[in-house]
């Protein structure tokens, strides 16, 4: 199980990755390197009828630890139904241990049922505060803070902050956050929390309007409002390669190939719909042009899973993979990068 470390209101070196229960994601987790394992810790939101058992039994995540988001979930109709306590009783029999995920909008039954889940293994939760939707000053934020640890019987020394100033879509968006961002962690800074982190996500929610069979670059102004904070003892976090707006219905069309490939300042998007109608060509052509791009890194398909699965599609044509495929290369490498870049220090690398 993985371990981690910190003394009070300090960054403790952990990556906290937002991401969805889906296959592609989970199998990124599973494949993480050994000593990329244990400076990760995924946050899963939950969707209303996700069941994500299956998934982890199929998919253990190699982080042994899992903090997990019920805030989605509508409230249970039996009093005597209690979700997040009922997971992490599950996943504790898988060898996983879970922090549950505390929101603003939760009910006090619920919020009890995250301070026993809780109180499972590690006691320890997550509280993840939307300053932009959970309060509108420091003294709104005061009493839901104290409403939050007192409905889960917690104190903040047993709870990692999560500030999550959800979608960052633009340099304005930018640069209106960072001011506000400053006057959240000063107000942050009077409590003792076992670790502060900063969450945002600028990955467009649809990537279907964008050009195919060439390279397209997105910014990634959520990993620029970190770096510009430069506060120290601030941890980072982020919604991986998705986009922290849901979209919502079933897409009912066939996705083209795509990766979600992140570089320094930015992602850059491969979707590929040349080389006729064959699905592997398609994939082929499209990791065959990525491995060759001044992006690719130095260490080439040692770099992540992820990428050395981009590698051998790039040699042959032995499948083209899935939408879930395509979502756990770019997830893996993802991930690698921004571990890569925490621990090198070069906060503008993120």
């Amino acid at each position: 199980m993985a371990v981690f470390t910190t003394a009070g209101s300090t960054q403790d070196g952990v990556y906290r990755p937002i991401l969805r229960p889906r296959r592609g994601e989970l199998a990124a987790l599973t494949h993480l390197a050994a000593g990329d394992a244990r400076r990760v810790l995924p946050i899963l939101e939950l969707d209303e009828g996700t069941d994500v058992l299956p998934l982890i039994r199929e998919l253990p995540p190699r982080t042994g630890v899992l903090a997990v988001d019920f805030g989605e979930l509508p409230e249970p109709t039996d009093p005597l139904v209690a979700p997040s306590l009922d997971l992490a009783e599950e996943l504790a029999d898988l060898g996983v241990a879970m922090l549950p995920v505390l929101r603003a909008h939760e009910s006090r039954r619920r919020l009890a049922a995250h301070g026993l889940a809780a109180r499972l293994h590690l006691r320890r939760a997550v509280l993840r505060l939307q300053p932009h939707v959970d309060a509108a000053n420091p003294a709104q934020a005061d009493v839901l803070v104290e409403r939050v640890l007192r409905g889960a019987g917690l104190d903040a020394e047993e709870i990692d902050l999560l500030i999550d100033l959800a979608e960052t879509a633009c340099v304005a968006h930018a640069d209106r956050f960072e001011e506000q961002l400053r006057r959240i962690l000063r107000w942050a800074g009077g409590r003792p929390w076992r670790s502060i982190s900063v969450a945002s996500g600028a990955m467009p929610p649809n990537l279907d309007e964008l050009p195919t069979d060439q390279p397209v670059t997105i910014d990634r102004h959520d990993a620029r409002v970190w770096a510009r904070i430069d506060v120290p003892g601030i941890g980072y976090a982020d919604y991986g390669v998705t986009s922290p707006v849901r979209r919502r219905g079933v897409q009912r069309h066939r996705q083209l190939p795509t990766l979600r490939y992140t570089a320094e300042h930015n992602w850059w998007i491969y979707r590929w719909a040349r080389r006729g109608g064959r699905g592997d060509d398609r994939c082929h052509d499209l990791c065959r042009t990525l491995v060759s791009s001044p992006h690719w890194p130095a260490a080439g398909a040692r770099f992540s899973w992820g990428d050395a699965e981009i590698a051998r599609r790039a040699r042959s044509a032995p499948g083209a993979g899935s939408s879930a495929s395509w979502m756990s290369w770019s997830t893996s490498h993802h991930i690698a990068h921004v571990l890569r870049a925490l621990e090198s220090g070069d906060r503008t690398g993120v």
